[in-house]
């Protein structure tokens, strides 16, 4: 038994049953049904079609749910009947069923819910060992997910951006449990490019990719964290690289740019040095400068400032610094940063140490500690 297939298989089915008049909770239960049964009969019986074996199982699973729950009559008299067994359509379902799972009436956290459990084939325990929470609180995000989007009709143009923010929160929750987010939401969003012709989906995955090609050098061998700067960019994954850029090149020559196409252009930038020293950080800096221009956002705003740190002095970047709300996440982190470059480390010091009270993990927590104590450490000597 193919489960690699059967989980590719099944947001598919599940939208062609949503398309079809199947409300989301009953469309997710009847294919489920059809899974178990897949899993009986194709050791034995493996069938031409599979998608279309899924879909005529899970339709007549849900017709038979429908006829035996006598409360919803009226529904089953608006059911068509049942279609012949054929070749079933291909993505314009699954399309439609990541707009349905990035739905604007869900919360962020419902909506990564939604979408892994039925886009990406996880079951409840490895979505809710995935975020460190309890399988049953994670049943209730999802039940309630779907009871949102229950009426929720297929006539309607998604919006292709929510669920790029959707698959993105996906894949910086990184690896935890026994789920590696961060591949799941590069598959995704692979599928999603193969569905959609779209410059800022293109964007993203090569955003993913470049990112997901420092991994290996991201930690230490105990856990701590390694700032981009000290990695051993011998460890980067070049293919990962290579085939990032390529994506990312073809959706800029598109002329659409977008913000993932903007973060992927930075990205791509730091791959391409060979070292941390030849950064070409004026070119960084005029990427920020058009994020900052797409995205109106404080965050970009303080990364580009660290980066005009690079570029032009850290007295530069400290000037730009100064324009930012200080109660920004990371403010004191990139504070201390730019005031050890200057040469003051006392002040560094004490922002690290700030920072680290703030720092949203623990390996951060961590990182920002260590370098408070190496500056007071070489203060007192």
């Amino acid at each position: 038994m193919d489960e690699t297939l059967l989980r590719g298989l099944t947001p598919s089915v599940l939208a062609v049953l949503v398309r079809r008049g199947a409300d989301f909770a009953a469309a997710e239960d009847a294919v489920q049904d059809a899974l178990v049964e897949a899993v009986r009969v194709w050791p034995d019986d493996p069938p031409r079609d599979a998608k279309g074996w899924l879909v005529t199982v899970a339709w007549r699973k849900f017709l038979d749910a429908t006829r035996s729950d006598t409360a919803r009559r009226r529904r089953e008299e608006r059911i068509e009947e049942e279609p012949v067994p054929g070749p079933a359509s291909a993505a314009d379902d699954t399309l439609q069923l990541y707009f349905l799972c990035a739905h604007p009436s869900l919360t962020p956290s419902s909506a990564v819910a939604l979408t892994l459990r039925a886009v990406g084939g996880l079951t409840t325990r490895q979505i809710a060992r995935a975020y460190l929470v309890p399988e049953a609180t994670m049943a209730q995000r999802i039940s309630r997910a779907k009871r949102t989007v229950a009426g929720v009709r297929f006539d309607q143009p998604g919006d292709v951006a929510t669920v790029l923010r959707v698959l993105y929160l996906v894949f910086n929750e990184g690896y935890s449990g026994d789920v590696d987010l961060a591949a799941e939401a590069i598959r995704l969003t692979r599928q999603l490019a193969a569905a959609i012709d779209h410059p800022e989906v293109a964007g993203l995955l090569a955003l993913m990719l470049l990112h997901h090609a420092r991994r290996a050098s991201r930690t230490a061998p105990d856990g701590s964290l390694v700032p981009l700067a000290e990695q051993d960019r011998g460890r980067w994954d070049t293919a990962a690289i290579a085939e990032g850029v390529r994506i990312l090149q073809a959706a800029l020559a598109r002329d659409r740019l977008g913000e993932f196409q903007a973060q992927a252009a930075i990205a791509a930038l730091h791959a391409d040095a060979p070292t941390a020293e030849e950064t070409d950080w004026v070119q960084i800096v005029e990427w920020y400068d058009e994020l900052a221009r797409l995205t109106d956002s404080p965050v970009v705003r303080l990364n580009r400032a660290v980066a005009v740190g690079e570029a032009d002095g850290p007295r530069a970047g400290l000037a730009a610094l100064a324009a930012i709300d200080d109660t920004l996440p990371r403010h004191a982190a990139a504070a201390a940063y730019l005031h050890e470059r200057a040469g003051d480390p006392t002040t560094a010091a004490r922002l690290y140490a700030e920072a680290a009270h703030k720092a949203p993990n623990l390996a951060e927590r961590d990182y920002l500690t260590r370098q408070a104590a190496r500056l007071n450490s070489r203060s007192r000597h």
